[in-house]
């Protein structure tokens, strides 16, 4: 997977330029904290790009939050599910694709609400209440 500093999303497809466009899992996201305690856990030193999550967020708790708006840059993604872990996970690290499968901890997939500019640093929030109708 191919790291980029920024990317386009556009709303019901995903990020501009990816394979897999439409449907429900359009974007997918890990947090950086989630990471280093799983990291942690199973005793292994593995860049979060292994995850092969498009998105990585920070100071951003992922667990139980389908149905939430999130706010990265000026796009909105709507949390759709939890991602599942695929063995690929067990083959960079024996026991990751386990431990993933506690508390969200694979991270969520998303679909996309409305265009939008992702840029490495930009500031990942969740929506107001308001924001979050449908």
């Amino acid at each position: 997977m191919a790291e980029a500093h920024e990317v386009r999303v556009e709303a019901g497809k995903g990020i501009v330029g990816n394979a897999d466009q439409g449907g429900w899992r359009q974007v997918t996201i890990i947090s950086r904290e989630r990471w280093d305690t799983l990291m942690r856990q199973v005793g292994a030193s593995l860049d979060p790009s292994t995850r092969r999550a498009n998105l990585l967020v920070s100071g951003i708790d992922l667990e139980n939050t389908r149905g939430r708006t999130l706010q990265i840059g000026d796009a909105r993604l709507r949390i759709r599910g939890e991602t599942s872990p695929c063995q690929q996970m067990d083959q960079a690290a024996p026991g990751l694709r386990e431990a993933m499968r506690a508390d969200w901890s694979g991270g969520v997939f998303a679909e996309v609400l409305t265009d939008g500019l992702i840029a490495v640093g930009d500031a990942a929030r969740w929506a107001d209440a308001a924001d979050d109708a449908p």
